[in-house]
């Protein structure tokens, strides 16, 4: 039988530095990968395919194909649910055991309860602070270049005066989005797991594998019979790559957001399993 592990989690969430462990580990990921990008030197690990079908279901409900988005229940046309069914049957012909990335996975993660019944479910977190303030960066990061690429008076007047009061606008304006976006893609995640036996989910963080990889790696090879060789995670982590998380409370004038999510984020570590370091990581 088919073993298919669908890596769930959502965007700056280490989402890509665990794919590429998992691909370390001699997992099969994906025939073609997304490239890197600047908010991701080192790659995406993202399957081509998913990612490409993903945001055609995200453009035909005229919705943002980044995934940056809180709405359920998006519809999935039936082309489209054609051609995800024959992805699917073509990796399970190919592959005895396979896997795949995007974030934008987590948005129809009930679809894919139904299409693959056995699958197991690697779901990786990170708290709200750090994800939102990593968004923030990154998006602030693209008007940061559009202005630095203008002619020198007009860089010098955007770094000397206008940048710092330009970033807290932008804070300000979109930090609350991006904390309702991180909402709705673990409140998807815990809606599906909640409908999965104990054994057939896992959720762990960056932090958890820095600390016991040993303990992740024994799970996905003991319990899930995954064939892996063992790859040290410290051989793809990279500190540098993952920024610092900034308190985003300040931003947020709907503060019962920041309560929902802190909550979210008790039910999301209370299905953690081992040590408290499962519970951890920015």
């Amino acid at each position: 039988m088919n073993q298919t592990l669908i890596i769930a989690g959502m965007h700056r969430s280490g989402t890509s530095l665990i794919t590429n462990w998992l691909n370390r580990c001699g997992m099969q990921i994906g025939e073609r990968l997304c490239a890197g990008s600047e908010s991701n030197i080192d790659g995406h690990f993202e399957d081509v395919e998913f990612l490409k079908l993903h945001e055609e279901i995200l453009d035909c409900n005229s919705l943002d194909i980044s995934g940056l988005v809180d709405k359920k229940h998006i519809e999935i046309p039936l082309y489209q649910l054609e051609k995800l069914k024959a992805i699917i049957g073509i990796k399970q012909q190919l592959f005895e055991q396979w896997a795949w990335k995007d974030p934008r996975t987590c948005l129809f993660l009930d679809t894919y309860t139904k299409l693959l019944p056995n699958a197991k479910y690697l779901v990786i977190t990170r708290n709200f602070q750090s994800v939102v303030s990593s968004l923030l960066r990154r998006e602030f990061a693209y008007v940061d270049k559009k202005y630095m690429a203008r002619s020198y008076i007009q860089r010098l007047a955007w770094t000397k005066f206008r940048r710092k009061r330009r970033r807290e606008a932008f804070w300000h304006e979109h930090a609350a989005t991006f904390l309702k976006i991180w909402i709705n893609y673990n409140e998807e995640i815990l809606r599906a797991i909640k409908k999965l036996q104990p054994d057939e989910y896992l959720v762990t963080n960056y932090a958890q594998l820095l600390e016991n990889d040993n303990e992740v790696f024994s799970f996905l090879t003991g319990k899930w019979n995954l064939s892996l060789n063992y790859f040290d995670f410290k051989d793809v982590y990279k500190q540098e790559l993952m920024g610092k998380a900034e308190d985003i409370s300040d931003y947020v004038e709907d503060k019962s957001l920041l309560i929902k999510a802190t909550y979210l984020v008790k039910r999301l570590n209370s299905h953690m399993r081992g040590s408290e370091s499962f519970g951890g990581g920015e």
